[in-house]
């Protein structure tokens, strides 16, 4: 069955690498080693990226487990630069997606996304993100990869089959959720690589390269 719609993931494929500065800046406001820093934001990310927690709970509970006296001042610091983390634009996968629609393909971003991080998203990049044509968050929706319900409930907003669409996402984890469900889904670490993996699997005449 030819393919009819791609799904993007935003972070470290629709977005650049994380910000060097903004993460220094977080590590900073924190006083705490960037391995302490790393342990501690990672552990409630995906609460927060289910919207059990929003930005401001998610930093009060990481100053609660660090043992930090809480500060709201500080909390409206840490969301900014968190927030600017993975605000960075990858416009190599910006322009396929922009191919993708020409050629008559539908699109979708599904990505694990937290409230403060996605209002600052659509505030910078408010010219290209409304161009697909479903926008599914995580924290809108309750859901987060690799729930097989997220991976559904995308498939429903898109209108396609498993078989009809491709998965972009640079987490193996999500990956295999998306092949266990039918849905060809192929690693992201570089548009390059996204390239020869297209042509790989002889998908070139389905849909545009990536530049």
């Amino acid at each position: 069955m030819a393919l009819r719609a791609v799904i993007i993931d935003y972070g470290v494929v629709l977005s650049g690498p994380a910000d060097a500065h903004s993460h220094a800046e977080l590590v900073r406001l924190t006083g705490l080693s960037k391995e302490r820093f790393e342990q501690l934001y990672w552990t409630d990310r995906p609460a927060y990226d289910m919207g059990a927690l929003n930005g401001d709970t998610y930093w009060q509970k990481f100053f609660a487990d660090a043992g930090l006296p809480f500060d709201i001042r500080v909390i409206e610091d840490l969301n900014y630069w968190d927030a600017r983390l993975w605000g960075n634009e990858n416009s190599a996968m910006v322009a396929w997606q922009a191919q993708l629609k020409l050629a008559g393909l539908r699109t979708a971003i599904l990505s694990n996304m937290g409230d403060v991080i996605l209002a600052h998203i659509l505030k910078v990049h408010k010219h290209w993100i409304h161009r697909f044509d479903a926008l599914v968050w995580s924290f809108q929706v309750g859901l987060v990869k690799p729930n097989p319900a997220i991976y559904r409930l995308t498939l429903d907003r898109l209108g396609t089959a498993p078989e009809e669409t491709l998965f972009i996402d640079d987490k193996m984890p999500n990956i295999e959720a998306a092949r266990a469900l039918g849905i060809c889904a192929l690693r992201y670490s570089t548009t390059g690589q996204l390239r020869d993996d297209l042509c790989r699997m002889a998908l070139e005449n389905e849909l545009p390269l990536p530049g």
